[in-house]
């Protein structure tokens, strides 16, 4: 059962690093008040077999609205304790200075699951869950209990940070460096992954963090943002996707044919005025084309080359024979503890045959609504060589150019390419859709459940179409919510480019992230490779981040996908380089 934490008017002083992902190691003296006692580090439970001290429903914010989702879980490797048994299960502890895997209890990076797909709540944990691939690694795993989208944006968001906050109002009381926290998520986690790396500190989030009762003296900035397969950008995510996959939509009437086509157009307005570069500094536009809605200029170019980077990188990683039945670049992901929508395992594993952990992760069941691709060619069984696996990209016409010699190759165009491998999988409003169904429609609603609408854009577009539906995007564009909030600023709240790209209002408004690593798989209709993109394009050019690493992975869809390796292997191997810089 949860147990309410006494309440007890406190002060808490402690050194703790506020700017996450800061260069130097200087500290910060803060003084926290709130009616939240610390951890109580007489209640520790242990784990025997993976030697891990653990405790579960620790209140993290005085005035959280759902018991659900008001609580955090610690789990810390034993040899940072010394424990005395109390005799009824638990332990007293003290911080030692023994070291696992190069890290002390003053060293140890903190990491934050952000397991929300589709934006779902993630429940807090009742018990002990195996995390030891994370403690043995000499990590520290924070586990935060957060509401999800059925309570509206940006309350998942807010109840991160606020656990956050709760962590750094122990900093010196339990194990972990605050300057190494690490989120990392898949899918709609790795949206709010994102959001927590770019929004560190903002004050939009203020008054929601104050109405939860969140410690409000200390960060919530990180220090380093995994990033899989992340659904964000939601504020030109429609746009996005009809310029890059609107070309597959067949069937369509007129009206609809005439929305899709102005939101591509509306797609090449934005380009044309974010301010994109390459690494060469050089600005990324959009230009009318004789085929297609604006598919020629440099960042067509950049896109196109960003698909045959992804090929060329699976014919480099991929020995022949390939058996693309049996293959896998992702296995082992976060704990589930709850987070999944109804308690479902995920269901897209994109045609593979992921291991029994890999399966509570890949695909995320995030209850979005996708229909089947139509148009792509058929990848199954096994290609003895490389040329064989292109002859079957090539199989309802040629669109990949190889050359044996170098083992590379080129494509024919962007809209070739989404015909063959990533066709349209949402509706019309793949993001906003037409009739307020989507997933997203409920992250913008006003905690009943209920979908509205929150694309300004597309909303323009159907009052010049004269639309039936312009009517119902113009009443939920005027909605405020509950602290008095428009829709267009909680959309930004959850816009990673809003406060890290120059062009936006947002931007130097927060403390973003020194370290990103962002993978996806290329074949997923989910959402549009310019989304994924543009957060790198718009990470790299932010002069506040150190590194980015990022990959789309040719042959997976929507899943924790990696070029070789698992993702939890990795995930770790990143986070050692990171805290190495």
């Amino acid at each position: 059962m949860h147990k309410k934490f006494k309440v007890l008017t406190s002060v808490f002083t402690a050194v703790s690093l506020l700017l996450a992902g800061c260069s130097s190691n200087e500290t910060t003296e803060t003084t926290a008040k709130t009616s939240l006692d610390t951890i109580d580090m007489s209640k520790w439970q242990y784990n025997e077999e993976d030697n891990v001290y653990y405790q579960v429903g620790i209140q993290y914010a005085e005035d959280a609205p759902d018991e659900a989702y008001d609580s955090l879980a610690v789990f810390m490797p034993g040899d940072y304790l010394k424990a005395t048994d109390n005799g009824d299960g638990t332990y007293t502890c003290k911080l030692t200075s023994k070291k696992v895997s190069g890290y002390t209890a003053k060293t140890a990076p903190i990491v934050v699951p952000v397991n929300t797909p589709g934006y779902a709540a993630q429940e807090e944990l009742s018990d002990y869950t195996d995390v030891s691939d994370y403690t043995d690694a000499g990590f520290v795993y924070v586990h935060i209990g957060a509401r999800g989208r059925d309570a509206g944006a940006p309350a998942g968001v807010t109840d991160f940070k606020a656990g956050i906050r709760y962590i750094r109002y122990n900093e010196g009381v339990i194990a972990g460096d605050c300057d190494r926290i690490f989120t990392f998520g898949m899918s709609g986690g790795g949206a709010q992954s994102a959001v927590l790396g770019a929004t560190g500190d903002s004050d939009l989030y203020n008054k929601y963090l104050k109405s939860i009762g969140a410690v409000m003296e200390t960060s919530d900035a990180v220090n380093g943002s995994m990033c899989w397969c992340p659904i964000t950008s939601l504020d030109e995510a429609d746009e996005a996707y009809e310029w890059n996959m609107g070309s597959t939509r067949s069937g369509l009437s007129d009206e609809e044919q005439s929305i899709s086509d102005e939101l591509a157009k509306a797609y090449a307005k934005y380009v044309n005025s974010a301010g994109f570069v390459d690494d060469d500094g050089n600005t990324l536009t959009l230009k009318k084309s004789d085929d297609g809605i604006y598919q020629a200029g440099s960042y067509y170019q950049y896109i196109k080359k960003t698909i045959e980077t992804s090929l060329n990188n699976f014919l480099a990683d991929t020995t022949f024979p390939y058996d693309s039945d049996s293959a896998t670049s992702e296995t082992a992901g976060m704990p589930t503890g709850g987070g999944t929508p109804d308690g479902n395992l995920p269901n897209d594993t994109n045609g593979t045959t992921p291991t029994a952990d890999a399966a509570n992760q890949t695909g995320q069941n995030d209850n979005i609504t996708k229909t089947e691709q139509s148009n792509s060619v058929s990848i199954s069984g096994t290609y003895e060589t490389a040329q064989d696996y292109i002859d079957a990209l090539n199989a309802n016409g040629t669109w990949v150019n190889y050359d044996a010699d170098t083992n590379t190759a080129t494509i024919t165009s962007v809209a070739d390419f989404v015909s063959a491998m990533k066709s349209a999988s949402k509706s019309l409003g793949a993001f906003d859709q037409l009739d307020a169904g989507q997933g997203e429609n409920i992250l913008f609603g006003y905690g009943d459940g209920e979908g509205a609408h929150f694309d300004a854009t597309l909303a323009s577009i159907l009052s010049d179409l004269d639309s039936d539906y312009a009517s119902d995007y113009k009443k939920d564009l005027k909605k405020t919510d509950s602290l008095d909030t428009d829709v267009q600023t909680r959309l930004s709240m959850y816009s990673p480019l809003y406060y890290l790209m120059a062009s936006e209002d947002g931007y130097g408004t927060s403390k973003v992230a020194s370290h990103w690593r962002i993978r996806t798989g290329i074949e997923q209709g989910d959402t549009s490779l310019c989304t994924e993109v543009n957060l790198m394009l718009a990470l790299e050019a932010n002069t506040n981040v150190s590194d980015v690493d990022f990959a789309t992975v040719w042959g997976l869809g929507h899943t924790m996908a990696e070029r070789t390796g698992d993702s939890t292997t990795n995930f770790i191997e990143w986070v050692n380089e990171s805290v190495d810089d």
